[in-house]
């Protein structure tokens, strides 16, 4: 396989941080998306490739054996356990050539020192375990998870409020899966084994689904608790009355107190947003008044409204 630069694909240099590396994903995982480019393949690519670049950079420790490893990053840890071994056994440095009979086999061995571009590595990494590094793993035939695979997905606040199935096409195969009531902004759940298939027998890989709710309502939410401003005008606020709002269930009616005043707060226990895999289990929804004066006064309201302020003064 081809190596690919993870930091050229994401439009990045090596000195880009964790946030630099997040705003490219979201960007260029939204513009491959397979949802929104169905029929092109090599869109469809990119957004595998996209998804597996930001896998390994967006993790500090995956990013730090790339950056050392390139292409063979994989399998680090299983060479830097065979180096340790064979320096302790007495190995010979590497300078260019070998001696001996080869890794695993008579007298001589490998050490590695200074620094490999990737593809110079790949054919010495190679060559230690044999031409088959992934499968061999340091020579005793380990097994490796395949690879995690990440995906983006976009619902409305008001997809989220109940639990719901949805099928996912994730690198042409359709997966069917529940969205718990309650899943917020940027949360991102794991689907076992939806991943790559294993290597030597090794596990599947995961998949880790982040979420992009859009909020299409005219509350706010913050966690499980909603909040929404109801205008009322200003002889209800005076001398109180019933009035009807609107909740994420429906409607609801509200029994305003008199002498009410702007920015006043009712709270209604139970009609906020469904807790996260509490089921059965709500927030609440907080109210504020706002006071909607009167406009296009007649002369008769004026002179009331006169009359209201001597008998105030």
């Amino acid at each position: 396989m081809a190596f690919i630069d993870y930091y050229k694909l994401l439009e990045l240099d090596k000195s880009a941080s964790q946030a630099d590396i997040k705003k490219a994903y979201r960007k260029l995982a939204r513009k491959n998306h397979p949802d929104l480019n169905p029929n092109d393949k090599e869109a469809q690519l990119r957004f595998q490739q996209i998804n597996e670049a930001n896998e390994v950079l967006s993790d500090p420790e995956k990013r730090k054996k790339y950056d050392q490893y390139g292409k063979d990053w994989e399998h680090a840890d299983a060479y830097e356990e065979a180096r340790k071994q064979h320096q302790t056994s007495g190995s010979r440095a590497y300078s260019g050539g070998h001696q001996g009979s080869g890794f695993g086999g008579g007298q001589g061995g490998y050490s590695y020192s200074g620094n490999f571009e990737n593809d110079t590595f790949s054919d010495f990494f190679e060559e230690m375990f044999g031409g088959n590094a992934r499968a061999q793993g340091s020579g005793r035939g380990q097994h490796f998870k395949g690879q995690d695979f990440n995906a983006q997905l976009q619902l409305n606040l008001s997809d989220v409020y109940s639990s719901h199935k949805q099928t996912l096409t994730v690198n042409g195969k359709n997966i069917r899966l529940t969205i718990p009531a309650g899943v917020e902004n940027g949360q991102t759940i794991k689907i076992k084994g939806h991943g790559g298939p294993g290597v030597q027998g090794g596990p599947k890989g995961d998949l880790y689904i982040t979420f992009n709710i859009i909020n299409n309502t005219k509350f706010k939410r913050e966690k499980e608790n909603l909040f929404a401003n109801i205008e009322i005008d200003l002889y209800t606020a005076l001398l109180g009355g019933e009035i009807t709002a609107d909740t994420f269930s429906g409607k609801v009616k509200l029994n305003v107190k008199p002498e009410t005043q702007p920015g006043t707060q009712v709270k209604l226990k139970g009609k906020g947003f469904p807790k996260y895999k509490k089921e059965g289990q709500f927030g609440d929804l907080i109210i504020t008044y706002n006071i909607k004066m009167p406009t296009n006064l007649s002369a008769r309201e004026k002179e009331l409204f006169k009359e209201l302020q001597k008998l105030g003064s």
